[in-house]
C-alpha cells in the first residue's frame, strides 16, 4: 500500500476518534431520563374520603388541575371531557375524570361536591382538594403551574390547562391540549387505549 494512502487512512481514524471523543464529552451517547408526570399524592375527594394516586388504578384517567371559581377554562374542560366520554361508547366504563383543585382555600370538600353536581359533569368524576401543602405536592408531581392573581374574595387563579391522560396503572400516557373539540379528545383517548 502506498505511503500516502496509509497516512490518509491514519488521519481519518484519528479524526474519527477525536469526533467520537468530543461527542461522548457533550453527551451525545447518553440517554436522557424520561420526564415523569404524575406520582404519589394524598388528597381528599368530594365526599371527604382520603384519596391517593391509587384512585387512578384500574381505569384510564383524564387528570386536570383547576378551581371551582374558574370562569371559563375549567367548566369548558369538564364539558369537553363529558362530551368526549359520551363518544367513547362502551369504553366509557373504563374511563374517569379527575379534577384536582389548585385553590384549596375556597375549594372545600363541600364546594367541590356542589361544583361537580352540575348536570354537564359525568357522575363518575372525582374531585380532589386538600391542604395547600398537599395541593402543592400534587401539582409538583404533575408539573403543573399555578398562581393566585389578585386580592380579596374575588381573586382568580392562573394555571396550566393541559389534561394528563394516565393509563390504568396510573402511569402518564399523553397530554391532551386545552380546547380540543370533544371528538378529537375522544379520538386521542381511543388511540391511547388501543396502543395500551
Amino acid at each position: 500500500m502506498p505511503r500516502h494512502r496509509l497516512v490518509l487512512i491514519l488521519a481519518c481514524v484519528v479524526g474519527l476518534a477525536v469526533a467520537v471523543g468530543l461527542a461522548w464529552n457533550v453527551g451525545v451517547f447518553r440517554s436522557e431520563p424520561a420526564v415523569t408526570v404524575g406520582g404519589p399524592f394524598e388528597l381528599v375527594d368530594q365526599n371527604g374520603a382520603q384519596t391517593s394516586e391509587k384512585a387512578l388504578k384500574g381505569k384510564w384517567s383524564a387528570v386536570f388541575f383547576g378551581f371551582t371559581y374558574c370562569p371559563d377554562v375549567c367548566p369548558g374542560t369538564l364539558q369537553g371531557l363529558a362530551a368526549a366520554t359520551d363518544q367513547l361508547g362502551p369504553k366509557a366504563k373504563d374511563f374517569q375524570i379527575v379534577f384536582i383543585s389548585i385553590d384549596p382555600a375556597r375549594d372545600t370538600v363541600k364546594q367541590m361536591k356542589a361544583y361537580l353536581s352540575a348536570p354537564y359533569v359525568p357522575k363518575a368524576t372525582i374531585g380532589l382538594t386538600g391542604t395547600q401543602a398537599q395541593v402543592d405536592a400534587a401539582a409538583k408531581a404533575y408539573r403543573v403551574y399555578y398562581a393566585k392573581v389578585g386580592d380579596g374574595v374575588d381573586y382568580t387563579m392562573d394555571h396550566s390547562t393541559a389534561i394528563y391522560l394516565m393509563d390504568p396503572k396510573g402511569r402518564f400516557k399523553t397530554v391532551i391540549p386545552y380546547n380540543l373539540p370533544p371528538d378529537e379528545i375522544a379520538r386521542r383517548i381511543k388511540d391511547a387505549v388501543r396502543e395500551g
